[in-house]
C-alpha cells in the first residue's frame, strides 16, 4: 500500500487512460438501480461492491493489454453530503463509504499494477448541486467549506490524488483546489460545457481554468473536460489557445444530445465508438498536454477501448508510425461533422 509521494506519473508524456460512464453502465448495462444517481451506495452490499469491483477490473485488465498507465477513479462522484444524506447517509457513514471506496481501488492497484502499467488512484469528487445546471451556487469559501471533509477523507487514504468532475461554475472549482491544497493532495478539476462550448453558468472555458488558476496559485495538476461531445467543444480548442495546455484529460459522452435532453431521456444513447475514438485523436493534435482519456455518460468498455487504439496507432504512444498532426486543418474539422 504506497501513495505516489512525488509527481503524478500522469503529468509525463505516456498515456494514461481511465474509465467510462460507471453509473450509465450499472444502469443500463448491470441492471442496478442508483439513487441519486450514487454509485457508491452500491458499497453498503457485497454483491454491489463485487460489481464495482467486476467493472473497474476490466478497465485494469485493458491497461494491461495496451501497456497504458491507468487512473482508477473512485464511485464517489455523489459521495457528498446534500447527495449522500437522500439516500440515509450521515457524516459518520458517508466517511466510511469515500474511505471503503479507495481500499476497494487498492486492492485492484496491488493485484493489476505492473512497471508498464502504473496505476494511480483517484478520489472522486462531484457537485453540491445539478451537475447540468449551475443553481444554488457557493462561492468559493462556501465550496471548501462545504468539499473539505471528503478531501481530508480522501487525503488521510491511499488515494495519490482527488479530482473533481462536472464542475459548472468556477466557485465551486477554486474551494476544491484550495481544501486539496491545505490538505497537501495533488487535484485535477474537471469542467463540463454545454452545446456551445460553456460552462453551464455562461462563463468560458478559458476564463474557469485561468480563473482558478489564478486564484489558487496554479496548483491544480491539470484540469479535464467531461460530460459533452467532442462536437460541443471543439471549437472552443480550435485555435490551441495558449491556456489549453493545462487541459490534460477527457471524458466524453457518448451522445451529442444537451444535457436538457440526457436530463429528460429514458434511453441510452451510446453513440459511435469508433467516431468517438476519431474524434479524440482529433482533439488531442490542439491539446498538447492530453494523455488520460476515458468516458462518460453512454460510454463504455468498447469506447474506452477504441480510443486507446486510435490514440496508440496514431498519437506516437504505440509504434505505429502513422501521425494525425499530418492532418489538414479542413480534413480535422471534418471529424466533428
Amino acid at each position: 500500500m504506497r501513495k505516489y509521494q512525488k509527481a503524478l506519473p500522469q503529468l509525463g508524456d505516456r498515456l494514461f487512460m481511465t474509465d467510462g460512464g460507471l453509473e450509465t453502465t450499472l444502469i443500463y448495462h448491470g441492471g442496478f438501480e442508483l439513487p441519486s444517481f450514487a454509485a457508491f451506495d452500491l458499497l453498503r452490499s457485497p454483491g454491489g461492491t463485487e460489481a464495482l469491483r467486476d467493472y473497474f477490473e476490466g478497465y485494469a485488465r485493458m491497461a494491461r493489454r495496451y501497456e497504458l498507465g491507468l487512473v482508477l477513479e473512485s464511485p464517489t462522484w455523489r459521495a457528498n453530503p446534500d447527495w449522500a444524506s437522500r439516500i440515509g447517509y450521515d457524516a459518520a457513514l458517508l466517511a466510511a463509504a469515500n474511505a471503503s471506496s479507495i481500499d476497494m481501488l487498492q486492492e485492484i492497484r496491488d493485484t493489476y499494477e505492473t512497471p508498464t502499467t502504473p496505476i494511480v488512484i483517484s478520489g472522486n469528487i462531484g457537485p453540491r448541486g445539478d451537475g447540468y445546471v449551475a443553481d444554488r451556487r457557493m462561492t468559493a469559501r462556501q465550496a471548501y467549506d462545504y468539499h473539505a471533509p471528503q478531501v481530508e477523507t480522501f487525503a488521510a487514504s491511499d488515494a495519490d490524488m482527488v479530482a473533481a468532475f462536472t464542475m459548472n461554475y468556477v466557485e465551486e472549482a477554486i474551494g476544491v483546489v484550495k481544501a486539496a491544497q491545505a490538505h497537501a493532495t495533488p487535484v485535477a478539476i474537471s469542467f463540463t460545457l454545454e452545446t456551445d462550448g460553456r460552462l453551464p453558468s455562461g462563463e468560458t472555458l478559458e476564463h474557469a481554468i485561468m480563473k482558478t488558476d489564478a486564484e489558487t496559485a496554479l496548483y491544480a495538476a491539470y484540469y479535464m473536460i467531461n460530460c459533452a461531445h467532442p462536437t460541443h467543444f471543439a471549437h472552443v480548442l480550435a485555435d490551441n489557445p495558449p491556456w489549453s495546455c493545462r487541459i490534460r484529460g477527457l471524458r466524453a459522452n457518448a451522445s451529442t444530445r444537451s444535457h436538457a435532453e440526457l436530463d429528460a431521456s429514458t434511453d441510452l444513447d451510446a453513440g459511435d465508438p469508433e467516431k468517438l475514438a476519431i474524434q479524440y485523436r482529433a482533439l488531442a493534435e490542439v491539446l498538447p498536454a492530453l494523455n488520460v482519456v476515458g468516458g462518460c455518460c453512454g460510454t463504455d468498455d468498447r469506447h474506452v477501448d477504441r480510443i486507446c487504439s486510435v490514440l496508440i496507432a496514431s498519437q506516437g504512444f504505440g509504434d505505429s508510425s502513422t501521425v494525425v498532426g499530418t492532418a489538414s486543418p479542413r480534413a480535422r474539422r471534418s471529424m466533428f461533422t
